[in-house]
């Protein structure tokens, strides 16, 4: 093979020792090769995904957080999504929490630029899927941060690396997680709750969720509870008045159905923003 060419040339093949040194150094060479194009598999492989979830760099993530004391273990899996896939963890105690991991092969991140563009906090976010997923985690970590402190009911955020969130593990008693509020039987009082939270993150933690539905509302004990941050917006964010609207019809959208009697869209904004008295 050409290896051995160039390693026997200049050797007298009369000369067994020195054809047999040649011969040995083109082993090694072949070796060699051999081994650098099973790392480089070895490393295609890394990068690929299991489940849509967990590639090596997600895994690496994880064992970090299981290193640092904030979880001890993956239980199973809870919700999917386009974006994420939420699981059941434990930490270190034992005591559950919600682990949100971003998937980092959805293309759907694409079209949450929107939600990003204008905020200082991620003004310094680098070109490439997984350093845009990262700044998206950490952008619900901080909007829920903010929420809880104002007061709103929202899971509360223990730790954010990378593309994995740990957030507090909400369910009843018996450990059941909480239920959508599109899967329960609703009232005017639950409609009265969703828009005391609406006001309330927009009075008090200067957001607009930007992203709420029936689909993360849920309802939790003590009353109704907002999921899903990431798109959450500044109140000063150019966009941040058509996303509150657009929250606003979805809930009223939603409750209509269930025919419960929902407040005048124009009349909410102007209540929720504290626009009229």
């Amino acid at each position: 093979m050409k290896t051995e060419v160039l390693l026997l040339q200049d050797y007298d093949p009369e000369l067994p020792e020195e054809k047999d040194k040649a011969v040995e150094r083109a082993d090694r060479r072949l070796s060699k090769q051999e081994r650098e194009t099973r790392f480089l598999v070895k490393r295609s492989e890394d990068y690929q995904v299991f489940d849509n979830v967990f590639d090596v760099p997600t895994l690496m993530t994880i064992n970090h957080l299981r290193s640092d004391g904030v979880i001890g273990g993956i239980r199973g899996s809870l919700a999917a999504g386009k974006e994420s896939k939420v699981y059941i963890a434990t930490s270190p105690s034992g005591s559950l929490l919600i682990l949100k991991i971003y998937l980092t092969v959805s293309a759907e991140f694409k079209k949450r630029l929107q939600y990003i563009a204008g905020d200082p906090r991620f003004s310094d976010i680098k070109k490439g899927s997984r350093s845009l997923i990262a700044a998206w985690a950490r952008k619900e970590f901080k909007n829920m941060q903010v929420a809880h402190k104002a007061g709103v009911r929202v899971p509360v955020p223990i730790a954010v690396r990378k593309n994995v969130l740990v957030m507090e593990y909400v369910g009843d008693k018996e450990d059941n997680a909480a239920q959508q509020l599109v899967n329960t039987e609703v009232t005017p009082k639950d409609y009265e709750q969703v828009i005391e939270q609406l006001s309330l993150l927009y009075k008090k933690a200067n957001l607009v969720h930007a992203d709420l539905s029936e689909y993360n509302i849920f309802r939790v004990a003590g009353g109704i509870m907002f999921f899903d941050f990431g798109s959450a917006v500044d109140i000063k964010q150019p966009n941040s008045k058509r996303f509150l609207v657009r929250d606003i019809q979805n809930v009223n959208r939603f409750f209509e159905k269930r025919d419960i009697k929902v407040i005048d869209a124009s009349r909410l904004i102007e209540k929720i923003t504290g626009a009229s008295k």
